[in-house]
């Protein structure tokens, strides 16, 4: 089924940005005031559709940009995205005073940049000399990184959640932070590091996931906020969805990309507890993370990734069921409620509405992918009737603000681009590059050598923006130099053992061993070694907290939502 002709326009370009005059597919012009986010919202973040605005949302960076901008290229707009490249270079500054979310500005904006920059070459842009280790975009997403780091200086190595990108964090942040916002940095900062030389960033991202792993209950689970500096958790409900979900995303996606057994076990320790605990006729639903008890009876629309995340560990039979389950919801209101109450087969008050969330379009893709099964093309195609019927407007998609009366909200996320599209696209189109079998591939010559970029097996992070696992292996330098300078540390150390052998006092120090601790690098084999090492289980004490309604304890986006919000 040809994606073109099951999709509208209207939903293909969705707000990105269009050359003026550009033929609309009946031939004719379209209004680009009608269609063009840069006409109307930008530099703001988003675009309010109801009233054909901008406004700032997650930190003033002209965020809907750099997100969608992969975007493009994935629906073959290539002179859109290089137009884009320079609007973002001569205009998006990060060293301003506000303060942004910690894991918002990592998922969205480095996310963003760290992908476009890897798929510049393909999308015709000029790259410089050395790329992929170089670059206008990589130099971009460093930046936004390294105004994330202070967030990270606790006790803990746990992060805050909001940072000032010009002065760090504020001295009265509270230190509660979720546990999705501690455990989503590896795929990103890890990207980084490998790309920039330096480990700072990949580090403080295993610190924070070790941290989390170390303060799980002994029944296996963690909970929903924590305390960044004392350790303790602050909500204990333990659950797949909002506020805990992309923790669990990265554990599996972070040992995809970095081959890494040790985030996979964590990750299949987890899935047991989960199972075990929370797992009630193919729903999944909120416990008490120590006793394992239900707390909450609830399902979240957010929780729609999880079948993709069993795709992606080989689990289909469970990921289909759960899926089908998630696919009812969605057919009895055109849409996924944010939380939808199981026993009652209802959604639950104040939370009725669907910012058009790609989180079940994502594990269609991931399904279909591995299964060839045309219900899921069946969601696909209810996907894009919802939308179209239910939430465009004159200058774009707005949320839905209440699916039981299709009322909206003047506001459309920048993930509906970045994600929401994108993921449909790539459900109907199976020849698009992302999905490449390695049959084809790019031998790029960087200053460290011949590397192979465009084979396939993009990692998607959280917010859809996929990473090209093989460039991790382009930019080697640091390391290697490292290594190098070791081997010839050694090979002194044993010369002078060899010549000194028959003295009477042996050498007492043993051979050159690198330094460790904050700021150094340790030798690949202790490297190894500590990657290895089991981590001791920290025990943190029963907290004593209020009993509450289900509708006011979860954590949704990062924040506690109580009943009289």
């Amino acid at each position: 089924m040809p994606f073109r002709l099951l999709v509208p326009f209207g939903l293909l370009c969705a707000l990105l940005p269009l050359h003026h005059g550009a033929p609309g597919p009946d031939g004719t012009a379209p209004d680009p005031a009608h269609y063009s986010y840069l006409e109307n919202a930008f530099p703001y973040d988003e675009l309010r559709p109801l009233t054909c605005d901008g406004h700032d949302t997650w930190g003033s960076f002209s965020l809907t940009l750099i997100d969608a901008l992969d975007t493009l290229l994935i629906l073959g707009n290539v002179s859109e995205f290089q137009r884009v490249v320079e609007v973002l270079q001569d205009n998006v500054d990060f060293d301003i005073d506000v303060n942004a979310s910690v894991f918002e500005t990592n998922i969205r904006v480095v996310g963003g940049l760290l992908s476009a920059h890897l798929l510049s070459k393909r999308a015709g842009v000029e790259v410089e000399a050395g790329w992929p280790c170089s670059g206008p975009l990589l130099r971009m997403a460093e930046e936004a990184a390294r105004k994330l780091l202070p967030a990270f200086q606790t006790p803990t190595g746990m992060p805050y959640g909001t940072v000032n990108l010009l002065h760090g964090v504020n001295p009265g942040e509270t230190p509660v932070t979720c546990t999705a916002g501690i455990g989503t940095f590896i795929v990103e900062f890890a990207t980084l590091s490998s790309l920039t030389g330096d480990p700072v960033f990949e580090d403080v991202a295993r610190v924070a996931l070790m941290r989390l792993w170390e303060s799980r209950s002994d029944i296996g689970l963690v909970g929903n906020h924590i305390d960044v500096l004392t350790g303790k958790w602050v909500a204990q409900d333990a659950g797949i969805g909002a506020g805990v979900d992309s923790y669990f995303e990265y554990l599996v996606k972070g040992a995809i990309l970095l081959q890494d057994k040790k985030l996979m076990a964590m990750f299949l320790e987890y899935n047991k507890a989960i199972r075990n605990y929370t797992r009630f006729d193919d729903w999944y639903l909120w416990v008490q993370m120590y006793k394992g008890t239900v707390s909450m009876p609830v399902f979240q629309s957010l929780e729609a990734y999880w079948p993709g995340l069993q795709t992606l560990i080989g689990d289909i039979d469970n990921a289909m069921r759960t899926f089908l389950n998630y696919y009812t919801v969605w057919k009895q209101f055109g849409g996924l409620p944010e939380f939808y109450n199981i026993p009652q087969g209802y959604t639950v008050e104040r939370r009725e509405g669907y910012p058009l969330r790609p989180e079940l379009i994502e594990s269609a893709m991931y399904l279909y992918r591995a299964t060839g099964d045309p219900t899921l093309l069946e969601l696909g195609r209810d996907a894009v009737e919802s939308i179209e019927k239910i939430s465009k407007v004159e200058c774009g998609f707005a949320t839905i603000k209440d699916l039981r009366d299709h009322k909206l909200d003047n506001r459309m996320e920048s993930f509906f681009l970045a994600e929401t599209v994108k993921y449909l696209y790539l459900l109907f189109d199976p020849t698009n590059f992302i999905h490449n079998n390695g049959s084809t591939f790019d031998a790029v010559i960087t200053p460290y050598g011949e590397c192979i970029l465009g084979a396939g097996g993009y990692i998607f992070n959280t917010e859809a923006h996929p990473i090209d696992p093989a460039a991790l292996h382009c930019c080697r330098r640091l390391k290697e130099e490292q290594w190098e300078v070791e081997d010839l540390m050694r090979e002194f150390y044993s010369l002078k053992r060899n010549r000194s052998r028959f003295q009477k006092k042996t050498m007492s120090s043993g051979p050159w061993e690198p330094p460790t601790g904050p700021g150094t690098l340790s030798s690949p084999e202790n490297y190894d070694r500590a990657r290895e090492k089991k981590p001791t289980k920290q025990k943190i004490p029963l907290l004593s907290c209020p009993s509450q309604p289900f509708t006011s304890k979860l954590a949704l986006l990062g924040q506690v939502f109580l009943d009289s919000s």
